[in-house]
């Protein structure tokens, strides 16, 4: 990561200022809510491996999620993860 650059804590990609990078806000800079976040993780995840189920994807975004600083212990993702 670039000098000056923070890890985001909804994603973790490199941000310049500010808790969240510009894929984790919605058009007011206010983080997504954690539904969508999960379903834009999983889309990315499924665009970035072919071949990957939604069902996959979706337990990989949301075991990332899990180390995140933005949703560990969110309740949605406590739900999701126990089901």
């Amino acid at each position: 990561m670039e000098s000056g650059m923070t890890p985001c804590q909804s994603c973790g990609m490199p941000v310049e200022a500010g808790p969240y990078c510009q894929y984790c806000v919605d058009e007011h800079g206010n983080l997504q809510a954690f539904e969508e976040r999960l379903a834009r993780m999983a889309q990315w995840m499924r665009r970035s491996t072919p071949g990957l189920s939604q069902a996959e994807a979706e337990t990989r975004a949301l075991d990332s999620m899990a180390t995140m600083p933005a949703w560990r212990g969110h309740p949605g993702l406590v739900a999701r993860r126990t089901t």
